[in-house]
């Protein structure tokens, strides 16, 4: 039934991702980041109230439309009008979340009565959020900096550039098979990470379970470091240095090292897929321009959680037809084409590419 759930919320991500053009277009960023952030809040609220498996379903929908939305708004939006810094710190703050909800929803079950207050509990956040960004809606309008000054103004005034007419641009299907590919191999090494280590390795699940959440902190820490040194480095420079580094981690998995070595692969590995995501999309108005940027970055997130919604699930089936020893192999595929599909994109959109 968990796996039904994901499925109906990733596949409402994937809508909410090809809508987002036409939706922030008409509502603006900031009324779409309310909006989503609202409905994903109510969501939760009635995930813990639903009394059968069919409502809870029925509340996963609204949680995969907001979820999609807001993460194409905003991610758009700094884009756009921030440095590349500013949105791998943004999606830092996914590792962030993704690290707290464990130690939200074990308290919440050790001390508030079940699982139930967990989802409450996180739904009054995202209330508290709402209120937030209610409050301080006109800061979004009178922002020290000039182009954000006049955000509102530009997403009503730039053209529509529709999906289809963004498929179209040289290396825009080649961005989105990157991402779904490094996105796959983020979400593919996260699900099966405390599995592997118990079946393969010889961990116990305790353990194996704290590494898991490593690897969650490496991506957080991997994306934090990106900020800092992007305004030396090129984004191109840098999705390659990372996937060099999470090939490097899939590697120690695949020798016969000792066992405290094999799983600090993992933790490399977090820390290479870490920067792909944030820089692909930051690149997105460069390479294709800006009237195809909101399109453009659509599509690439619909891609990436199409990769998130399927390929654990491939992984899944490989395990049960062999063993779990095939995940570093396919982990090791997904880098070499998230890499491959990244170079391609990278050269069809340079200024002296075939784009020129």
């Amino acid at each position: 039934m968990a796996g039904n759930i994901s499925l109906i919320i990733y596949a409402c991500t994937v809508v909410a991702s090809l809508l987002s053009t036409r939706a922030v277009r008409r509502f603006h960023t900031v009324r779409v980041t309310i909006a989503s952030l609202g409905m994903t809040a109510l969501a939760l609220l009635g995930i813990s109230f639903a009394a059968s498996p069919v409502l809870v379903c029925l509340c996963a929908i609204p949680l995969g439309l907001g979820g999609g939305s807001i993460d194409v708004a905003l991610s758009n939006y700094v884009a756009l009008h921030y440095k590349a810094r500013h949105l791998n710190w943004l999606h830092c703050f996914w590792g962030l979340g993704a690290s707290l909800s464990s130690f939200i929803m074990s308290a919440c079950i050790a001390y508030l009565g079940g699982w139930r207050m967990g989802y409450r509990t996180v739904a009054l956040l995202q209330l508290g959020v709402v209120l937030a960004l209610i409050l301080s809606r006109r800061l979004w309008q009178a922002a020290p900096h000039a182009a954000l000054g006049a955000a509102q103004q530009e997403e009503s005034a730039a053209p529509l550039v529709t999906n289809r007419q963004a498929l179209k641009r040289p290396g825009v299907k080649h961005a989105m098979l990157a991402l779904g590919c490094m996105s796959g191999l983020e979400s593919s090494a996260g699900t099966w990470i405390a599995s592997y280590l118990v079946t393969q390795k010889g961990l116990d699940s305790a353990t194996a379970a704290a590494w898991a959440a490593l690897y969650f902190g490496a991506i957080t820490v991997g994306r934090m470091l990106a900020g800092l040194v992007s305004n030396k480095l090129r984004g191109q420079s840098i999705i390659r240095l990372g996937c060099c580094v999470a090939a490097a981690g899939i590697v120690l998995l695949l020798l016969p090292l000792p066992t405290a070595v094999g799983m600090l692969g993992f933790l490399l590995t977090g820390l290479g897929v870490a920067p792909f995501f944030p820089a692909m999309l930051h690149e997105t108005p460069a390479r294709f321009g800006k009237p195809y940027a909101r399109a453009g970055i659509g599509l690439q997130m619909a891609t990436a959680n199409v990769g998130v919604m399927l390929l654990p699930s491939c992984v899944g089936l490989l395990a049960a037809r062999f063993s779990l020893a095939a995940l570093p192999w396919v982990l090791v595929l997904l880098a070499v084409g998230a890499l491959w599909f990244s170079e391609r994109c990278a050269a069809i959109t340079a200024p002296s590419g075939p784009q020129a």
